[in-house]
């Protein structure tokens, strides 16, 4: 009994199982004290405001509580710590959509861009979320999954199997985070800079980078009009066609 007491003393505590719960409303609610004043999702919701403002730097336990005007020992009552509360922002800012309701369920190309130019949005909305969700670990709430099983049914239509249909949405997201990564790091008057010395710096040595040489000739890093995430996303769409041709 000592040994079974210790154990759910740390599912509670922390760890995957207790995330998970909190991830998906299971947690177990106190039947003793004052009645909660607050919800883990409400505090999620603050949290990710103030990412949206100040990045996922100036989140923390503390600032948060001060947004309710309360300490950080209070909202550890709600939430074990900054990591779940990482995982609910994340729950916070997926809760709205995919919305594929438009597009008809026989054209998978239609609903896989809209699904990818959704996706994009949000990631250009929240800037934050992409490190938030790097290298995470392997818990999902019901918010993330939804988004993942509505790629997936997207891709039904086109008869490649699961593992298949899970290797286009790898790259779809990879897409998305890709040029989310792209803005995040662009800086304008320092681009232009880098630019610049880059430019002097290769015309010395061009004979040492042809084809990159050739490639600025023509163009390759100026303003081009290409749409990135139209261009790449036709190129992942055209492969899967051609990928469903070669099946048939």
């Amino acid at each position: 009994m000592a040994g079974r007491s210790k154990e759910r003393h740390r599912d509670e505590s922390g760890g995957p199982r207790a995330t998970l719960a909190l991830l998906w409303g299971e947690r177990e609610k106190p039947t003793r004290g004052p009645k909660p004043k607050l919800t883990p999702q409400r505090i999620a919701v603050a949290a990710a405001e103030l990412a949206d403002r100040e990045g996922l730097d100036a989140v923390s336990m503390s600032k948060v509580a001060g947004e309710f005007g309360l300490s950080a020992m209070a909202l550890y009552r709600y939430v074990p710590g900054k990591t779940e509360l990482v995982e609910l922002m994340v729950e916070a800012v997926l809760e709205e959509g995919p919305d594929l309701a438009g597009v008809p369920e026989e054209d998978w190309r239609a609903a896989v861009a809209e699904w990818t130019r959704q996706c994009a949005r949000v990631y250009a909305a929240h800037p934050w979320l992409l490190g938030a969700t790097a290298m995470r670990r392997q818990i999902m709430g019901p918010c993330q999954l939804r988004w993942l099983d509505a790629a997936l049914a997207a891709l039904e239509p086109t008869g490649l199997d699961g593992a298949r249909r899970h290797q286009v949405f790898l790259l779809l997201i990879g897409l998305v985070r890709n040029l989310a990564q792209q803005h995040s790091d662009h800086d304008e008057t320092r681009d232009a800079e880098w630019n610049r010395l880059s430019a002097e710096l290769l015309a010395r040595h061009a004979d040492r980078f042809p084809a990159l040489t050739k490639a600025v000739a023509e163009g390759a890093f100026e303003p081009n009009g290409i749409d990135p995430l139209q261009f790449g996303l036709d190129r992942i769409l055209d492969g899967v066609e051609a990928l469903m041709a070669g099946r048939e």
